[in-house]
């Protein structure tokens, strides 16, 4: 899948009836994932991307990061949950993350305890991606935006992703960070998370 576009981004988030931030006042920030329509289990094949604008000439400003959104295989092969591994449903999530610990090591953006994320469950122990209609649950959690490796550009997804949406490349995942921090101090620690399909654009 190409980089999106934001003027794609933005008339599919217009389509669907989301929220769009657009505050002048700069760094309001639209935090928007999106799927490859053709997803590979194991590879960082969709992307996430980040829009605002810049307070100091009005222009929008996006970044688009390598991502996956959905599971590794190492998650899809070795459940951890019973009903199978999480593969977060597309829509847009309201306040969904705030800036917290993942897993007790470093700050990313973390599903906060207690809000409902609506995710399939895939529980086929295979290397194919699964998002049935009818298998819908909201009883997800840890489902955090984060990094793969520390050190380098990850390749394969393997283990890094359980359901979280994870940046293949740490420089890009810094960059997500250092603008969610500015925005907290404007706006406060609540960060809204859409997630579209390819074929939304």
């Amino acid at each position: 899948m190409k980089r999106p576009e934001l003027t794609r981004i933005h008339a599919a988030m217009a389509r669907k009836g989301y929220i769009i931030f657009s505050n002048p006042a700069g760094f309001d920030l639209n935090i928007i994932g999106v799927r490859s329509a053709n997803p590979r289990a194991n590879a960082f094949d969709d992307w996430l991307t980040v829009s605002y604008i810049d307070a100091a000439d009005g222009a929008w400003v996006i970044h688009a990061f390598a991502a996956t959104t959905d599971p590794g295989l190492t998650h899809l092969q070795n459940l951890s949950h019973p009903d199978g591994t999480a593969v977060l449903k597309e829509g847009q999530y309201r306040g969904s993350h705030q800036i917290a610990t993942h897993r007790g090591r470093y700050q990313a953006l973390c599903q906060v305890p207690g809000y409902q994320l609506a995710v399939y469950r895939d529980a086929n122990y295979d290397d194919q991606v699964d998002q049935v209609p009818d298998q819908i649950f909201t009883n997800a959690t840890g489902i955090n935006l984060h990094r793969a490796s520390r050190t380098r550009r990850s390749t394969t997804v393997d283990r890094w992703s359980a359901g979280c949406q994870v940046i293949a490349d740490p420089t890009d995942f810094e960059i997500l960070m250092t603008l969610a921090r500015r925005a907290k101090h404007i706006y406060g620690n609540r960060f809204t998370y859409t997630l579209l399909g390819e074929t939304d654009l």
